[in-house]
């Protein structure tokens, strides 16, 4: 999922390196290591408050249950309000582990000072300021629109590119190229760009300036978690239209 797909230039600027990773060889391929371990630490996060909120089940929910259960309303009305009441509920699993996968990365790179642990090479952040985290969760976001759309309807699916009529055949086929772009470029471009301006001020202005941009940071982040997650729903929604 992380495998190093597009490596984007050294950029230095007041200190702050783009462009340098932490790999690791497996099987000859270069993998980014500090993405696989900031999303690891996610993912265990999300483990850790799913066991805690079905530990205990009450029928009048309470402390840690009432939370989770919140949040998958949050999530549900996602899916319900993109796929319609009819479609929803099997997308459910999926669209909530998009959105809280990608606002629990975009908050780790926010909130946990990852520049006070040392790597050999690179430093720890959000994973979704690396292009091939946002690459491979919007290809997963197209491979699942595509299966949503064949399991309905089967090979009829691909009607739809000649609709409303032929001649937009080759405009129809680019917009599956510019979906997985824009959903990936937006997540990554918005996430690097916090980063970067928080570490520029950091470094300019360590003491009170920074804070403002930082706490705007983590409402961008929230919002682009949201974002991504809507218009997955919506697309997979067109497919089942």
């Amino acid at each position: 999922m992380f495998i190093n797909l597009l490596d984007p230039p050294l950029i230095i600027a007041s200190g702050v390196e783009v462009g340098v990773h932490y790999y690791w060889d497996i099987a000859g391929i270069a993998i980014h290591g500090q993405v696989f371990l900031v999303s690891w630490f996610v993912i265990l996060l999300l483990l850790v408050a799913s066991l805690l909120g079905t530990a205990k089940l009450e029928q009048i929910p309470q402390g840690w249950q009432n939370f989770m259960e919140s949040v998958l309303d949050f999530t549900q009305d996602i899916a319900k309000n993109q796929l319609g009441e009819s479609f929803y509920r099997p997308w459910v699993p999926f669209i909530s582990t998009l959105f809280l996968f990608i606002f629990g990365c975009n908050w780790a790179g926010a909130l946990v000072p990852w520049k006070l642990i040392e790597l050999p090479e690179g430093e720890l952040a959000a994973p979704t300021n690396d292009i091939n985290t946002t690459v491979a969760l919007a290809l997963l976001v197209s491979i699942f629109y595509f299966y949503a759309g064949l399991q309905k309807k089967g090979l009829g699916y691909f009607k739809r590119y000649l609709q409303p009529t032929p001649i937009l055949l080759p405009i129809n086929v680019l917009e599956d190229f510019t979906k997985p772009l824009s959903l990936s470029f937006r997540l990554f471009g918005n996430i690097l760009a916090d980063e970067l301006t928080v570490s520029v001020l950091t470094l300019l202005v360590p003491l009170i300036v920074p804070l403002p941009i930082m706490g705007l940071g983590i409402f961008a982040s929230s919002v682009q978690a949201l974002i991504f997650s809507t218009l997955a729903a919506a697309y997979i929604g067109e497919a089942l239209e």
